[in-house]
């Protein structure tokens, strides 16, 4: 079960990491299963990961904030964006969908929605945004404590996507 919203919280708690399955330079990721590229996250965020969950996170302790990104090449992931974000929401209580919408990414039609939450308590402002793209699942994460601290995470969470594109070349 993939339960990496609960692990980016504790990230944003801890702020410690261990290995990745791939490898971030210049902008480029290459995984074992895909490569895509982003935009920069800004300063100051700190890179952090967790073995095999993510792809790529990272933390801005001033604001209490963690940006993920993941990707999932399986087929049996070929199910609707909206089944695919109920399953990232696995494991908080009291939600409340702020908004949902469809927006373009990379070619295609990404599920972007803004939501609060709690898990174990402990209250959050939650943006994910879901691609599908060449038989992969791409995610992408923002959460941060309520109030002020998301809309100023926002922009470099924004920034970070409009660089994505998924890659071909190789390394």
């Amino acid at each position: 079960m993939r339960r990496r919203l609960a692990i980016w919280l504790l990230m944003s708690l801890a702020a410690v990491g261990c290995a990745t399955t791939g490898t971030l330079q210049n902008g480029r990721y290459q995984g074992e299963e895909t490569s895509y590229r982003i935009g920069p996250v800004g300063e100051g965020w700190t890179a952090v990961s967790v073995d095999r969950q993510n792809d790529l996170a990272w933390h801005n302790g001033s604001k209490g904030a963690v940006i993920h990104v993941d990707s999932d090449c399986d087929p049996s992931l070929d199910i609707p964006l909206t089944a695919l974000r109920s399953h990232l929401m696995i494991g908080f209580t009291e939600r409340e969908m702020v908004e949902e919408l469809l927006v373009p990414m990379d070619g295609r039609e990404a599920l972007r929605t803004s939501f609060t939450a709690k898990l174990d308590g402990v209250p959050r402002q939650i943006l994910l945004q879901i691609l599908k793209k060449d038989g992969c699942v791409y995610d992408f994460g923002l959460i941060t404590p309520l109030g002020e601290t998301f809309d100023e995470a926002l922009p470099d969470f924004d920034r970070m996507l409009a660089g994505f594109t998924t890659t071909t070349d190789q390394p």
